[in-house]
């Protein structure tokens, strides 16, 4: 049967229409999804220092307190305040008087006994004296040589001298005060600051870590190298001079679980004062074949352990948990989860997740590595 016209056209317009919406479909369809760029550092070994920075005090190499050993009156003081003395020099002058007198009397004694007890020897031998005699006259001329010795001794206590070289400090005496053999109270202190000593803690657990590592072999002792200290000043300079460790308690505190270090540095300038604040970096040990990755490709998850990811040989993104144990610069030394070769990613990681292909690129914003010298892992 023949379509009339006015059906046919009503067909024809529906097909048109069909095909202009299926081409409209295949026109607006997406592109296919392109491979993500990312940037990424080719992690080396390396081998550096493994150091320990730690807050300390200086403390003198040696101090003397000056105390008068006789009674007096002190006629003079020799000396200026803060300056270097030497040992032996004269800090002070007590009245002497009284002992000179006293060391005056102990001669004059001293040459009675000794003749009676050399006449009493010509007579004994032919018995004019008996010999509980001139025991007696030995006896008291020995008893008078040991006293002139200790008027002696008296009268050359009223020179005060310093015990030792170094710097002294205030007096605590002036001209005319009385001063007494065995006062509290010292006259004045001596300190030696070349060298200096600089005290410092370190806990139990770095110790005990630092063991742990040697003894498996992962670290291994710093050569000669090893015991030198160097220092940080209060404003953040670097003391020029280095030191060395000198010894650790043998006893741990049992308030702050910590071991005292002490070392000690040459002062020539007398930079260093008593009682100053400064950081110590003790040179612990040498750590081979050391990883240190990037701080933008390290992130950690909510339970706080720290990930990072890599670009497998595939071009695939891998995750990594890793144990991250301390900072050094910008980066984080890595003992476990990452490993010498890896492709660690730190740009682009918001638009990527472990399982896609990525396309690899060396990355922009990371700093050129260090040479393997200059790297020092610090623990505070």
């Amino acid at each position: 049967m023949p379509m009339k016209p006015a059906f046919a056209a009503l067909v024809s317009a529906i097909a048109l229409a069909t095909l202009a919406l299926t081409g409209c479909q295949e026109a607006s369809a997406p592109p296919p999804a392109q491979t993500p760029k990312v940037g990424v550092v080719t992690l080396q070994p390396q081998s550096f220092t493994l150091t320990t920075e730690l807050p300390g005090r200086t403390a003198a190499f040696r101090i003397a307190e000056v105390r008068p050993q006789v009674d007096g009156i002190i006629q003079k003081r020799l000396f200026t305040e803060g300056s270097e003395v030497k040992a032996g020099q004269q800090l002070y002058q007590i009245d002497p008087s009284v002992y000179t007198a006293t060391y005056k009397s102990a001669q004059a004694s001293l040459a009675s006994a000794r003749s009676l007890a050399e006449r009493y020897e010509d007579l004994v031998s032919d018995q004019a004296v008996s010999k509980q005699a001139y025991d007696e006259s030995q006896a008291a001329r020995l008893q008078a040589e040991a006293a002139l010795e200790k008027a002696s001794i008296d009268l050359r206590y009223t020179k005060v001298l310093a015990p030792i070289s170094g710097r002294v400090g205030r007096s605590a005496v002036t001209e005319g005060a009385l001063v007494s053999n065995g006062q509290t109270l010292a006259m004045a202190t001596i300190q030696q600051l070349d060298p200096i000593y600089v005290d410092v803690t370190q806990s139990t657990k770095d110790l005990l870590r630092l063991r742990r590592e040697m003894a498996e072999g992962q670290l291994e002792k710093a050569g000669a190298s090893g015991a030198r200290v160097s220092l940080l000043l209060e404003d953040g300079s670097e003391y020029p001079h280095k030191g060395s460790l000198e010894f650790s308690e043998v006893s741990v505190d049992e308030g702050t679980g910590s071991v005292t270090v002490r070392a000690v540095f040459p002062n020539p300038e007398h930079t260093l004062l008593p009682g100053m604040f400064v950081h110590a970096r003790l040179g612990s040990a040498v750590k081979q074949e050391a990883i240190l990755a990037p701080q933008q490709g390290v992130t950690r998850d909510l339970k706080g352990q720290a990930t990072a990811l890599v670009v497998n040989a595939e071009n695939k993104v891998e995750l990594r948990h890793l144990k991250a144990e301390r900072t050094v610069g910008d980066r984080w030394l890595v003992s476990e989860g990452l490993n010498p070769g890896d492709r660690l990613i730190t740009e682009g990681l918001q638009f990527v997740r472990p399982g896609v292909e990525v396309n690899a690129a060396p990355a922009t914003n990371v700093a050129a590595q260090q040479p393997a010298g200059d790297n020092l892992a610090k623990s505070h």
